[in-house]
């Protein structure tokens, strides 16, 4: 590739993450993003003291995400300020992110610009989650997530829907204006046309992922240029803080069991990512020789042990983590039962659609 370097911009909104922020930004310098946007909001271990440091040192670009919010809730709320910031505007391509999703591309030197190449006409490019399960760790460890939980959800996966969700890389070129969570939002309707969306499988996608997919195609691999590795539940312990802490723009809405059970795959190991590290772990080892952001970083974990102490003393959260103890991994849905089940969601969606039809 020739010319000025592109600019990839990662976009993410964080709240009590700060044990995990280093390994995040490190794998992800190394995969190619060149500039992070990070938003905090109401933090008690000092995440938002991490990220001003590394602001300081000119790793990312930290905002305070205090509210009052709108009803779109907290990640809404932040992403509509980032519209407005200079950081997005000179992006190239824009991607946003958790910070328990790690990007994993599988062509060339496993970066961005590898991708881009592999996708010359793309505009806009899915990578679709891999759901990495619990691997049966309960205690939380100060180790890289990346090495601790390396096994997964099978490539073809058949049901649910969310096994199959994606995160877009898009061209920061106007045809769409507005950030969105799991793709770009407000599609100039004159431009979209030009809009070429494509998988990572190389597959072309059809119009409808312009305006309103979200989740890729299931029943089919979706991971031969690159993935997400979506860590969600991680240790158990890590688990009962999520719980507590709720759904990130769903607050009022309790993760229990159910989350739980829809993403905790292990059938399948994948330790692709690693092979990324030789970059990685340099960048990690350069941010904790920093003396203030590695005290930033052990008082965040000393945080983490401290408030799952805190919860096991209240019986809601010491019955989940219970449950969590007992429950065995996921057993993925085969394609024959898969299809029964889209079957009745399917008929659910169409009587939905009668009784409207009728009221009008």
């Amino acid at each position: 590739m020739s010319g000025k370097p592109l600019k990839f911009l990662a976009v993410m909104t964080v709240r009590n993450e700060g044990a995990f922020l280093l390994e995040w930004l490190a794998h992800h310098r190394a995969a190619g993003f060149t500039d992070f946007l990070v938003f905090s909001n109401d933090c008690q271990d000092g995440t938002d003291t991490l990220l001003d440091r590394l602001d300081e040192m000119g790793q990312l670009t930290h905002v305070r995400n205090d509210g009052p919010y709108d009803k779109g809730g907290i990640q809404f709320s932040a992403l509509k300020q980032a519209d407005r910031l200079e950081i997005v505007k000179q992006a190239d391509w824009i991607m946003t992110l958790d910070v328990d999703e790690f990007v994993n591309i599988h062509v060339g030197d496993r970066t961005l610009p590898a991708l881009i190449e592999a996708l010359p006409e793309a505009s806009a490019i899915t990578l679709t989650w891999r759901l990495f399960g619990n691997n049966d760790v309960t205690r939380f460890e100060d180790r890289p997530v990346t090495r601790i939980f390396t096994q997964c959800a099978p490539e073809v996966v058949y049901w649910p829907w969310r096994a199959v969700m994606f995160k877009t890389l898009y061209r920061n070129d106007g045809i769409y204006r507005k950030l969105g969570v799991h793709r770009p939002r407000s599609p100039d309707r004159a431009r979209l046309p030009e809009a070429r969306w494509f998988d990572c499988e190389g597959r072309e996608l059809d119009d409808q992922f312009k305006l309103r997919r979200l989740f890729s195609d299931y029943g089919r691999p979706n991971y031969r240029l690159a993935q997400l590795n979506h860590y969600a539940l991680g240790a158990m312990e890590s688990y009962l803080l999520k719980a507590e802490r709720g759904r990130v723009n769903h607050s009022d809405d309790p993760m229990g069991m159910d989350y739980w059970v829809e993403r905790n795959f292990n059938t399948d190991t994948d330790t692709s990512i690693h092979q990324l590290s030789p970059v990685s772990a340099p960048i990690l080892a350069s941010l904790m020789q920093d003396v203030p952001l590695a005290r930033l970083h052990r008082e965040a974990v000393k945080w983490r042990h401290a408030k799952f102490k805190a919860l096991m003393l209240q019986d809601p959260f010491r019955a989940l983590f219970t449950r969590l103890m007992m429950t065995p991994p996921s057993r993925p849905i085969d394609a024959t039962s898969a299809r029964a089940l889209a079957r009745y969601a399917n008929q659910e969606r169409r009587n939905a659609l009668q009784a409207t039809s009728t009221q009008d």
